[in-house]
């Protein structure tokens, strides 16, 4: 099983970027926890990082036919864009919304999603482990 890891725009500059918001763990710390998760439960796992919305629609067309499923925190697109939603629509891959804030308890715009309904399962605010439990239960999904 091989599953693909995207990370959104701006999510390059954790560790630096709002560190009462997003914590002081980097991107890098979150896929190295991510591989070592991976290994544990024997699937592979690559990871894909863009600020722009075009790289992540391909990214996610390209998935459907290289892995089996996607973590996405889709950091600042999940509440802008259609065209990453028509991108998870049109190719059907399994996927999990991850947030490492509750973005239900900030502002009013980042309360609606439009990738959270057709995602097999969201979880926010927990920090790294909105990633790690995302991961996990994508792999439990797929293993069904």
């Amino acid at each position: 099983m091989k599953i693909l890891v995207i990370h959104g725009p701006n999510l390059n500059l954790l560790g630096t970027r709002e560190p009462e918001v997003y914590g002081s763990l980097t991107m890098a710390d979150i896929n190295d926890s991510l591989r070592l998760l991976a290994k544990e439960l024997g699937v592979e796992v690559e990871f894909f990082q863009s600020n722009f919305e075009g790289e992540l629609v391909e990214a996610v067309q390209k998935a459907a036919s290289a892995y089996d499923g996607i973590v996405i925190n889709p950091a600042a697109f999940t509440h802008t864009s259609v065209a990453l939603r028509d991108a998870f629509s049109g190719v059907g891959i399994p996927f999990v919304e991850v947030h490492i804030s509750n973005v239900h308890a900030r502002e009013h715009f980042r309360r609606t999603s439009y990738l959270s309904d057709i995602a097999i399962g969201v979880i926010a605010g927990l920090g790294i482990e909105s990633y790690l439990g995302g991961f996990k239960g994508l792999v439990g999904k797929l293993r069904e």
